[in-house]
C-alpha cells in the first residue's frame, strides 16, 4: 500500500498535535517543492538516514512498440534515481 500526501499529513498531525494542519501542509509542500526544484536543476538531494535522489539522463533511442512492432523514436530524457541509505535498508530488512 502506498502512502499518499493526505495520509502523510494525517499521520503528521496525529504525531504533532500542537502544530496546525495548514502549517504542516505548507511545510510538506515546501520540502517536496524544494526536492523537485533541486532535481530539475540537476542537483542531488540527500536525506540522511533515508536516501539520495539524483537524476540520470537516458539517451535517445529507437525502440519497438510491442503491440504493433513498429519502430518508435524515443527522445533523450531525465529520470530520477533513488538510492536508499544503509540505515533505511537495515530497518526495512529488520537488521540490527
Amino acid at each position: 500500500m502506498a502512502i499518499v500526501k493526505s495520509k502523510l499529513l494525517k499521520q503528521l498531525s496525529e504525531n504533532y498535535p500542537n502544530f496546525l494542519k495548514k502549517d504542516l501542509e505548507k511545510f510538506t509542500d515546501i520540502i517536496l517543492n524544494e526536492i523537485k526544484r533541486a532535481l530539475k536543476r540537476g542537483d542531488r538531494v540527500e536525506l540522511r538516514g533515508f536516501g539520495v535522489f539524483s537524476t540520470n539522463i537516458q539517451k535517445a533511442s529507437i525502440r519497438r512498440n510491442p503491440k504493433t512492432g513498429e519502430k518508435v523514436n524515443v527522445p533523450e530524457k531525465k529520470t530520477i534515481h533513488f538510492k536508499m541509505a544503509k540505515e533505511m535498508f537495515k530497518k526495512l530488512n529488520n537488521d540490527k
